[in-house]
């Protein structure tokens, strides 16, 4: 019972942790990295809103990080 409810409580951490980020891609990876940073934190001693906060973060810098390279390869045809 304990476990479904940090679950669910760490869900909705992670909703609003979402609407900060304005991009599809960098939101997924704040939702990806609260819900793996949560789990984690909730293990490791019981820290799952510190590890959700940072799971975002580091997931966001992650697919930032992604995007850039992605760019990078692909660049854009200049505009005339």
């Amino acid at each position: 019972m304990r476990k479904t409810i940090s679950i669910l409580s760490l869900a909705s951490l992670a909703a609003p942790l979402a609407l900060m980020v304005p991009a599809q891609a960098e939101a997924k990876g704040c939702i990806r990295g609260a819900v793996a940073g949560g789990v984690a934190g909730h293990y490791a001693g019981h820290h799952a809103v510190v590890g959700a906060v940072g799971g975002c973060i580091a997931a966001r810098a992650y697919y930032k990080h992604k995007a850039a390279q992605q760019a990078a390869q692909h660049p854009a045809p200049p505009h005339h």
